[in-house]
């Protein structure tokens, strides 16, 4: 057989050219999400890789460069239970996305984003020491801390929804996802951020 006969080898998934219309979870699509927040636009990644085995992990801020959905993964994975548990995460993230997207009939993605865009706070408070006495001070927060704080308030929101109630994890999250996307006061991730700015306007 000719050399250019032969069949070329098969590439791995995401190194040819169909990877640009590759979808997240083989379900959701990755492109055409809309971002209403420009400050926090260039830290919220979306691909369509759920899992990097951190590659991320060799520079400080190359963590905003892996996709939002991964980050928040990682963040389930951050308690005594879950900790390394990282194939359990992700099946919760892909059973919550099929909850949200039949609930809401949207791309689950794209409430994700919105999610973490109204959950991020834009003011918090530090201390400052003026002759030995504390004293708070409102500071604007960085983008991209507004983002790491939003997949926090997220991930303790779920924590505490479906630790040791009835609850399954996976609605758990979809209702933090939902109600953070809908900005609902109730919902544990809107409440701190709304806390924190009052706390920080408060220490104006």
């Amino acid at each position: 057989m000719a050399a250019e006969d032969q069949p070329e080898p098969d590439k791995p998934a995401g190194t040819d050219d169909e990877s640009v219309g590759a979808k997240l979870f083989g379900e959701y699509e990755v492109t055409g999400i809309e971002y209403a927040d420009p400050s926090t636009e260039r830290y919220i990644t979306v691909t369509p890789v759920a899992h990097t085995m951190g590659r991320h992990a060799q520079k400080q801020f190359q963590k905003s460069e892996i996709s939002v959905v991964e980050r928040l993964i990682n963040r389930l994975m951050q308690t005594d239970e879950n900790t390394g548990k990282k194939t359990q995460a992700l099946n919760i993230v892909r059973d919550a996305f099929e909850t949200i997207e039949e609930r809401a009939d949207e791309n689950p993605v794209q409430v994700l984003v919105t999610a973490v865009e109204n959950a991020a706070p834009r003011e918090e408070t530090v201390r400052l020491k003026y002759g030995g006495i504390s004293v708070p001070k409102a500071v604007d927060v960085a983008p991209q801390r507004r983002v790491d704080q939003a997949l926090k308030f997220i991930a303790e929101g779920v924590y505490g929804d479906s630790f040791k109630t009835p609850t399954d994890v996976e609605d758990a999250l979809a209702d933090q996802l939902l109600g953070a996307a809908n900005y609902d006061v109730q919902t544990y991730a809107i409440n701190q951020k709304e806390e924190k700015e009052r706390v920080a306007a408060a220490a104006r």
